[in-house]
């Protein structure tokens, strides 16, 4: 297959290449495409240099499909193109995400509604992906009926110039500022932009993705989205009520038992999930499973991910097995 890979030179873009080496995805010709500013470096995949091109260039290549990393605005533009080519695009910025048209994808959850005419695939933001590999499988069984989120989220999840001015700030050095704030030593409750009813855009991805991934818009949700002075993995404090009443030695059960999960929940011993140990995992974390008293049928959950892997990179390369799997592509 040609594979290309658009923003390859961005952080979740070059996790994508990663990815892809390291899944063994059947890549016979990787294409490689980024900015002008990126134009004329290399990308190394499996031991082969290949040439970083303009998007422009990229299209004609007709690749097989498509990984996009390169913000709303290049997608919104370029990937209609590659689709018309007849690549299936599968899409990490939040251009397609509420698109009707478009499938909003986590293969474990609801890779299932994927046909062969879906062209433009939307990967969903990365709290909502980790959010959701947890409470997909427990809404089946008791209905969720509200869901409270906090999200403590590392820089990582802003780019490259976000984690120079942490690694700046660290080492004393007056540099470039990605936030209005220092993050060193800081936390900022302000993730993307404010919109207009006084949540960031990044709290609004919360909701709006949950309630069409599940499936369920009758889910209140509210989210307070936090950036934290980590460098990679993504956690969030997540409070559920449900419809009825549950058994926490039951939900441990069931997210022990569904892939792609890891229950880290002996805090009498000091173990429960933390970013320092989901770097470089695909797999979500989640402990300090326990029950709210101050509510009927709720639930607390600690959920930690790398968010540049399965948040990001691993679950759109997973959308591409998903489509091989099934002889879609």
């Amino acid at each position: 297959m040609k594979v290309a890979v658009v923003g390859v030179t961005g952080l979740v873009g070059q996790m994508m290449v990663n990815i892809l080496e390291e899944r063994n995805f059947p890549v016979t010709e990787l294409i490689p495409i980024a900015s002008e500013g990126s134009l004329g470096k290399e990308v190394r995949f499996r031991n082969k240099a290949s040439r970083v091109i303009p998007v422009d260039e990229g299209i004609s290549h007709c690749s097989d499909l498509a990984l996009f990393s390169a913000g709303a605005d290049i997608s919104l533009k370029y990937a209609p193109q590659f689709a018309e080519k007849g690549t299936t695009v599968i899409d990490n910025s939040s251009a397609w995400r509420m698109d009707e048209g478009k499938k909003l994808i986590i293969p474990e959850i609801n890779g299932h509604l994927l046909t062969e005419n879906d062209k433009i695939i939307s990967n969903p933001n990365c709290s909502t992906i980790q959010l959701l590999m947890i409470l997909a499988p427990l809404h089946p069984l008791y209905h969720i009926r509200r869901i409270v989120i906090s999200t403590y989220q590392s820089v990582s999840g802003t780019g490259i110039s976000a984690i120079k001015q942490l690694e700046n700030e660290r080492a004393g050095i007056q540099g470039e500022m990605s936030y209005p704030y220092p993050i060193d030593k800081n936390c900022l409750p302000h993730c993307d932009h404010f919109t207009d009813n006084g949540y960031t855009r990044e709290e609004m991805k919360l909701v709006n993705e949950t309630h069409k991934i599940l499936d369920d818009p009758g889910i209140r949700i509210t989210a307070t989205a936090v950036r934290v002075p980590v460098m990679v993995g993504h956690s969030e404090s997540v409070n559920v009520e449900f419809d009825r009443d549950y058994d926490p030695v039951k939900i441990r059960e069931v997210l022990s038992h569904t892939c792609g999960v890891t229950v880290v929940d002996d805090p009498q011993n000091n173990k429960y999930p933390m970013p320092i140990h989901s770097e470089g995992k695909d797999t979500i974390f989640v402990g300090r499973i326990r029950r709210d008293f101050s509510a009927n049928n709720a639930l607390n959950l600690w959920i930690v991910a790398d968010n540049l892997r399965k948040g990001a990179a691993t679950n759109a390369v997973q959308i591409g097995e998903y489509l091989l799997q099934h002889h879609l592509i």
